[in-house]
């Protein structure tokens, strides 16, 4: 397995070359991205996991290379277990919550690199 592959195992991704990939790192960094997502309406997915998921580790890498095919996506990764307050009701992992306009407009439980980028494209 690659370098990349070894950082998204971990649950931390790389910055892109877009700067559309980020990894939310706290209950605070989440708010603060929330509250970027609310004022700035920028469309956006959050990806919700936890580094002991099998299924959120292999949709890690895919996640990443997605969000260069969509430049004007936000793509943002919260592990539930480093972000436990804000992710408190997230159920399933992964999660993906889909944002337009600064409203949560659509919700994806489970992988599926497919299943996902056709959403992906839905909401680009």
């Amino acid at each position: 397995m690659g370098e990349e592959g070894e950082k998204a195992e971990r649950g931390k991704l790389p910055v892109n070359e877009q700067g559309n990939l980020m990894t939310a790192t706290s209950d605070e960094n989440l708010k603060d991205i929330f509250h970027s997502i609310r004022m700035e309406e920028t469309p956006a997915v959050i990806n919700y996991g936890a580094s002991w998921c099998r299924v959120c580790n292999q949709i890690l890498p895919s996640f990443q290379e997605l969000s260069k095919k969509f430049p004007k996506l936000s793509f943002v990764y919260a592990d539930i277990d480093e972000c436990p307050e804000t992710t408190q009701n997230i159920r399933y992992t992964p999660t993906f919550h889909f944002y337009r306009d600064g409203e949560r407009v659509d919700e994806m439980f489970g992988g599926g690199e497919e299943r996902f980028h056709d959403r992906l494209w839905l909401h680009s």
